[in-house]
């Protein structure tokens, strides 16, 4: 629930306001958790292994389930300035740009999902989350390399050769997660055969699109996404073809301009106009991880990438871990006093979260919501095509309502009832 100025609440009675949180990782994620933990009274801190805080990326999208939860942190108003709701996705040809599709979104969809639907720069985002959290919090330079847990809390291990002590470790660390090792054991990469080549261009060297829209050029094999960020003065890329393996599991790899242009030969002739206004062109190698069983143990789990990375066809990666730091910091502040409280309260965030996420993650492989068919085959081709006949607000409706704040609060208030009404019954069999 939210209150009229927009900020976290909660009913819950627990006594999780005393713990010490660790959080390694200060990306989207682990700042979202951060500041969730401490709009909560939690002591939290978050440790990132790079010398200053800064996100690498160009534009992300933001669902409803992710801008309902940031504008209850307090970040509409920052929203506002920096985002934009596009008003529309155009699915054109790949070939020569004529119209296939057109999907309204907009105020429809806000009104729909009751959040808008946004675009963001990451760097924009990223700093905005930043600003919600004390910079007293955030301890740079501090590169986890193991951690030890026992049953008075957890000891944090950096690479400088100093330690600190918490009562909870958050691995936020990404897909190369040190916590995500020390939980599961290691565990390979799974190559979907495509590579994507991003990157930013300012609006004004493509004229010929509208910024209040998004554009899906679609092909047979390639297919290529353009959508506005900055508040419409740029435009963010994603040039997505098959590719042979072999590249690392990077989102921030250098690409080149030609590789752009090379992808882009043949197309719709417009299409060479972001060939040739690109500067930095980055390639990400698309990979994502099969789902855990778990990722939780008596003080220590995941969220965010660390805990299920995915491919980008539902545009979900950011949203999901957003979705968690605000679930476990809801499931830590209502925890109950002790070890065994944490311990209830990691299981109650792991058991919240997992299904979904694992959800999300399976369906992100085809773009559509996973069938036992498709998850059992471990369908990976044909990306383009799915993504081009599944842009209806429909398809992706099971992600977009997701509240997951609300469904916290409202299991926890049926929880209260169901135990006030066993109170009652035992009074009524004891007269």
């Amino acid at each position: 629930m939210s209150t009229s100025t927009g900020t976290s609440t909660s009913t819950g009675t627990g006594t999780g306001t005393g713990l010490r949180v660790a959080i390694t990782g200060a990306g989207l994620g682990g700042l979202t958790a951060a500041a969730s933990l401490h709009q909560r009274g939690l002591d939290v801190r978050v440790y990132e292994r790079a010398a200053t805080l800064r996100e690498q990326g160009v534009g992300m999208h933001v669902g409803p389930n992710g801008t309902r939860l940031l504008r209850r942190l307090g970040l509409g108003p920052a929203l506002d300035r920096a985002a934009v709701r596009p008003e529309a996705l155009e699915v054109r040809a790949l070939h020569d740009g004529s119209l296939l599709t057109r999907q309204e979104m907009g105020a429809g969809w806000q009104e729909r999902f009751r959040a808008p639907y946004l675009t963001v720069h990451r760097g924009d985002l990223h700093r905005m989350l930043a600003s919600l959290v004390p910079p007293e919090r955030v301890r740079t330079g501090k590169e986890l390399v193991r951690y030890e847990e026992t049953v008075y809390g957890v000891v944090l291990h950096f690479a400088d050769g100093s330690r600190d002590h918490a009562d909870v470790l958050v691995g936020a660390d990404g897909v190369h997660s040190v916590v995500r090792g020390a939980l599961a054991g290691r565990d390979e990469p799974v190559y979907s055969g495509n590579s994507a080549l991003r990157g930013v261009v300012d609006a004004a060297d493509l004229p010929h699109l509208d910024p209040s829209l998004m554009y899906m050029y679609a092909g047979p094999t390639t297919r290529v996404l353009l959508y506005p960020v900055s508040g419409g003065t740029q435009f963010t890329y994603v040039v997505v073809t098959p590719a042979p393996p072999g590249a690392d599991e990077s989102w921030t790899s250098a690409g080149e301009p030609a590789d752009l242009e090379a992808v882009l030969a043949g197309c719709d002739p417009a299409l060479g106009r972001l060939a040739h206004a690109a500067g930095e062109v980055r390639r990400w190698s698309l990979h994502d991880r099969e789902p855990l069983p778990n990722w939780s143990t008596a003080r220590t789990t995941l969220l965010g990438d660390a805990a299920h990375p995915m491919l980008p066809h539902h545009g979900q990666g950011a949203n999901q871990a957003i979705e968690d730091g605000v679930a476990l910091a809801i499931c830590l502040e209502e925890a109950a006093p002790g070890a065994d409280g944490i311990a209830a309260a990691l299981r109650r965030y792991e058991g919240t979260r997992r299904p979904h996420t694992t959800t999300v993650q399976l369906g992100s492989r085809t773009g559509r919501p996973p069938t036992k068919e498709n998850t059992m085959n471990n369908n990976r081709n044909n990306n383009s095509n799915n993504n081009r006949n599944n842009v209806n607000a429909d398809s992706v409706s099971w992600i977009l309502d997701n509240d997951v704040e609300a469904n916290l609060n409202n299991n926890n208030n049926a929880n209260n009832n169901n135990l006030n009404n066993n109170n009652r019954n035992n009074v009524n069999s004891a007269a």
